[in-house]
């Protein structure tokens, strides 16, 4: 079984970083999911794919799978390049595009 260390992305409906600062172990699906034929539930008989684990560090992450014997792969974060813009840009002379309401 092979687990995944990441820090989960931002959540893309909100501009803020919440949940975001937290290395995350979670575990490959060993099973395919079946869809029960009587109800039509989605399930798995994998009972690792339902745990999560966080750390607040990669070292901590990386001590646990390797403490425990879990093979893991390690996903570094791509970091945003952030572009920094006053208010005042909108109302630049130096501005490109037309800016209207």
């Amino acid at each position: 079984m092979v687990a995944r260390i990441y820090m989960p992305a931002r959540n893309a409906m909100q501009s803020g970083t919440a949940k975001t600062k937290l290395w995350v172990l979670d575990y490959e699906p060993e099973q395919p999911r079946q869809v029960e034929p009587l109800m039509g539930y989605t399930s798995s008989g994998d009972m690792k794919s339902q745990l999560r684990l966080r750390f607040d560090t990669k070292e901590e992450a990386i001590a646990y799978a390797e403490r425990h014997g879990i093979a893991f792969q390690l996903q570094e974060p791509n970091k945003p390049a952030r572009r920094r813009m006053a208010y005042s840009d909108n109302f630049s002379f130096r501005r490109v595009g037309q800016w209207t309401h």
